[in-house]
């Protein structure tokens, strides 16, 4: 039995600090901040003894984390590779609040959640909207290309 368990999600990317702002924005979480007393990122690793090089750009700062405690981490961890086929594994942001809700606001909901990310990034790849069926969705990608969905 595990009793100390905490879920990390880990995202292979290419501009970690990019993607943590952009996820921070999208999820309502906040880029993780250095520990205490380091200023940055930058600084607690070249503290720990991490060369320069190995660093890149930025302050480093690489995760976000839910500000209530309620969600998982999230590292956003720099490979050299780039994205090559669909994800196995996205994210869901359910923002319509279910089926109790009318189809009409439940429809506005995602729309304007799909606008809002667009202006921070993202681009809409296809619109699920089926009123007869009562679903709607959008199928949505970060701005590293990692699809994910609104709905």
């Amino acid at each position: 039995m595990v009793t100390d368990l905490k879920l990390q999600l880990t995202i292979d990317c290419a501009e970690p600090e990019r993607l943590a702002a952009f996820w921070a924005d999208a999820l309502g979480y906040e880029v993780e901040p250095p520990p205490a007393p380091f200023a940055t990122w930058r600084a607690y690793w070249l503290n720990q003894g991490v060369p320069e090089e190995e660093l890149g750009e930025g302050d480093c700062s690489d995760s976000v984390i839910d500000p209530r405690g309620a969600g998982p981490r999230i590292w956003f961890q720099q490979v050299p590779e780039p994205k090559g086929v669909k994800n196995r594994l996205h994210l869901d942001l359910r923002v319509s609040g279910g089926r109790s809700v009318p189809f009409a606001t439940r429809k506005e909901r995602v729309l304007t959640e799909m606008k809002r990310l667009e202006s921070a990034g993202a681009s809409a790849l296809r619109v699920e909207d089926s009123e007869s069926s009562g679903s709607i969705a959008v199928v949505m990608q970060d701005p590293e290309g990692n699809e994910f969905c609104v709905h």
